[in-house]
C-alpha cells in the first residue's frame, strides 16, 4: 500500500509526545536538529528525529576519515502509529531520504544504528536498502526497576558507588555495588547502517571508509546477550526485558522534552 506522507517540521514537544506514546523508549536524543512529522490527512502518523549522537564529528570521522558532522545526519528516534500498515516505516524512511536530498543537498549520508540489546537487528533499514557496516558490543545497565540506563547517565550513581566501595573515582559500576542495588550489566550488539545520499558518497563508501559496507545483513540469529555483572563470571542469557513504566533513572531526560512536565517545572519556578 502506497502512503503519501506530508512531511512537516514539528516542535520537539510535539515529537516527544508522539515518541513517548509509540516508541519502546521515552528517552530522547540530546542533539537533534530536525523533528520530522509524517502526516496522512492532516493527522500525524509517524516521527523521525535527525541529529547526532554524543560525539557527532568523531562518529563520522571514525567511519570516513576527513568527514565532519555537517556531512551526515543520524536517525535518533523513529516510530509510527500502531494502526499503520506493515511497510509504513520503510516508506517513511524513503520519504525522509527524499526530504534530505531536496532540503539539505550538501549532506552525504543518513546514518543509523539498530539496538540489538532491544532485540532490533535493523530489518526496517534492510528493507530501505541501507548498507550494513558492522556489529559491535555495547553495554547498558538493567536497573532494579527494569529500566535501561546508558553508562553515560550514571554520574551521580558512580559517586554513590565510589563511596560504597571505598574508591576515589569510578567509571563503571563495581560488581559488589550492582549486586547490592539489584543492577545488572548487560552486553549486547549494536548494528551500524548507512545510506549514501549521492554518487560521491556511494563512491566514498568503497574507497574512503574504514568499514566494508555491504548488503550482507544480520538476522535475529545474530543477536546475543551477556550478563556481565560479575566480570569474572560472564554468562550468555536470553533477551532481557526492559521497561520504562516506572522510570526514575532517566526521568530528567524524559521530563526535559515533555511539554507538560517542562511547563509544570517552569510554573513552580515562576
Amino acid at each position: 500500500m502506497k502512503i503519501n506522507y506530508i512531511i512537516k517540521e514539528i516542535t520537539r514537544f510535539e515529537a516527544t509526545e508522539f515518541v513517548q506514546k509509540f516508541h519502546y523508549s521515552p528517552v530522547m536524543p540530546s542533539i537533534t536538529k530536525h523533528f520530522l512529522g509524517f502526516f496522512v490527512d492532516d493527522i500525524i502518523k509517524g516521527v523521525i528525529t535527525l541529529g547526532w549522537g554524543t560525539q557527532p564529528r568523531q562518529t563520522i570521522n571514525k567511519l570516513f576519515p576527513g568527514l565532519e558532522s555537517k556531512d551526515y545526519y543520524e536517525i535518533g528516534k523513529m516510530c509510527m502509529d500502531e494502526d499503520m500498515p506493515k511497510n509504513s516505516e520503510s516508506q517513511m524512511i524513503s520519504s525522509t531520504i527524499k526530504w534530505l536530498k531536496k532540503n539539505h543537498p550538501s549532506v552525504s549520508f543518513l546514518y543509523t544504528m539498530a539496538d540489538g540489546i532491544m532485540g532490533k537487528c535493523g530489518y526496517v533499514y534492510q528493507a530501505s536498502n541501507f548498507y550494513f557496516g558492522e556489529k559491535y558490543w555495547t553495554n547498558v545497565y538493567l536497573m532494579d526497576n527494569g529500566e535501561k540506563l546508558h553508562p553515560r547517565s550514571t554520574k551521580s550513581l558512580l559517586v554513590e558507588n565510589a563511596k560504597f566501595s571505598g574508591k576515589k573515582k569510578l567509571f563503571w559500576f563495581t560488581t559488589d555495588y550492582m549486586k547490592y542495588k539489584g543492577i545488572k550489566k548487560i552486553k549486547g550488539y549494536m548494528f551500524r547502517y548507512i545510506y549514501p545520499l549521492n554518487k560521491k558518497a556511494k563512491k566514498l563508501m568503497k574507497t574512503g571508509s574504514t568499514l566494508n559496507w555491504s548488503l550482507n545483513y544480520p538476522k535475529d540469529s545474530n543477536l546475543e546477550w551477556i550478563d556481565a555483572t560479575d566480570s569474572k563470571n560472564k554468562k550468555k542469557i536470553k533477551q532481557p526485558s526492559f521497561t520504562f513504566e516506572k522510570a526514575k533513572y532517566n526521568i530528567k531526560n524524559i521530563e526535559k522534552h515533555n511539554r507538560k512536565k517542562s511547563l509544570g517545572t517552569l510554573d513552580k519556578f515562576l
